[in-house]
């Protein structure tokens, strides 16, 4: 789309972005990684000087992140903080993820459980999102909203009935493959790029069922296709780009985005900077002019903001926790089960987004879209009516 005039100074998209609705489509470690404490950190060096890797010292984080919620009032003042910064209303975090098949389904079931707990801690302020009047009360009561999404279908191994114990869990999205195959179908970055499989058509037939949202974020191309000729719901992108704009093999293509659109769904689109842009500096104008093509692709009402960015660069996690960089990922000749290869997907350090440091920088994107001259109507669409118009539509 052609750019327009701002509608907007940046003091009133700030003010604007203070009373919307805004939902981040995709913030992953809203639960276990928006919290860095003294303790925490002090926790990591103790594992470090032990020898012990990241993947190790993980769920004594998660559960360490609770207590220090439950048991001090300084760290439930600086969580809740930086969601008043960010500004969002609802964030979708990721409860089970790529990983070694045998750990996903605990992985999943104790993550919703550490979830549940900080949202009984924070009562007065956090909610578990279930329906869409959920998101509606949690914007209307000043409160913020959690919604609990799956990126891979690892946790529900070859058992179909676990979609439904994990749907009474809380289960509201489910991404169908994180970037390698599964018992689904075939991520992004895998080296083969079929679509879904047997299996994968009744995974998709039960989460219509139970009314979860499908996601095809890392997914194939094909997988993207079959998810949309099965599903008899709207599909969505919760957090992607534009492979026209960035050529990344983790955005999606004009066609694809378009008949997403076209089945009612939604996009949300990434503020991670080599998925935006090839060059290693990148900007907001970068993550506008994703923006403005998808909506040029997708019309107005089906595009919206999945960050998938929580912390800065440093963190080399995309959350807050900074690892001590002593302390390697996993054991030497451990298999990377996430499916990025760092250089060629542009996940190296020198990747930075000028603008967009960590989750309380979230309004700078409205001034962006606002100084790009969308108007005060289609900042509320992007900013969370249009995930709220899917949500509604599917979930309830």
């Amino acid at each position: 789309m052609a750019r327009r005039k701002p509608t907007l100074t940046p003091e009133e998209a700030r003010a604007l972005h203070a009373e919307a609705l805004v939902i981040d489509s995709q913030q992953p470690p809203i639960t276990t990684g928006a919290l860095f404490t003294p303790r925490m950190r002090a926790l990591l060096q103790d594992y470090a000087r032990l020898g012990r890797t990241r993947a190790e010292v993980q769920p004594v984080l998660e559960a360490l992140v609770v207590r220090e919620l439950r048991e001090s009032a300084e760290a439930r003042e600086t969580y809740l903080d930086l969601w008043r910064r960010a500004g969002v209303t609802v964030a979708c975090g990721t409860f089970s993820g790529p990983g070694p098949i045998s750990q996903a389904f605990e992985q999943a079931v104790r993550r919703i459980a550490q979830a549940h707990a900080i949202v009984d801690i924070l009562a007065d302020d956090l909610l578990l999102v279930r329906t869409a009047a959920d998101i509606e009360r949690a914007h209307r009561e000043g409160k913020h909203g959690i919604v609990i999404d799956f990126q891979d279908t690892l946790a529900f191994g070859d058992d179909l009935d676990r979609i439904d114990l994990f749907h009474n869990l809380g289960l509201r999205m489910v991404q169908l493959t994180y970037n390698l195959q599964n018992l689904v179908g075939d991520g992004c970055t895998e080296r083969y790029q079929g679509g879904l499989t047997t299996f994968g058509i009744e995974v998709v037939r039960r989460l219509n069922e139970l009314r979860i949202l499908v996601d095809i974020s890392h997914c194939s191309e094909q997988v993207g296709w079959d998810a949309l000729a099965v599903s008899t719901q709207p599909v969505v992108v919760s957090h992607s780009a534009a492979r026209a704009l960035s050529g990344h093999p983790r955005a999606k293509s004009d066609e694809l985005a378009r008949a997403v659109a076209e089945r009612g769904g939604y996009f949300g689109v990434v503020v991670v900077p080599g998925f935006i842009s090839s060059q290693p500096h990148a900007t907001l104008d970068d993550f506008v002019r994703h923006v403005e093509h998808l909506v040029d692709i997708c019309g107005i009402d089906h595009v919206g903001i999945g960050t998938d960015k929580m912390g800065p660069p440093s963190s080399r996690t995309g959350s807050l926790i900074e690892y001590p960089p002593e302390m390697p990922a996993a054991l030497p000749g451990a298999f990377d089960w996430t499916g990025f290869r760092l250089v060629e997907h542009r996940l190296t350090p020198e990747y930075r987004l000028e603008g967009y440091e960590t989750f309380a920088d979230w309004p700078n994107l409205t001034v962006a879209l606002a100084q790009a001259g969308f108007t005060e109507e289609e900042l509320r669409k992007l900013l969370g009516l249009n995930f709220l118009r899917v949500f509604r539509e599917v979930v309830g």
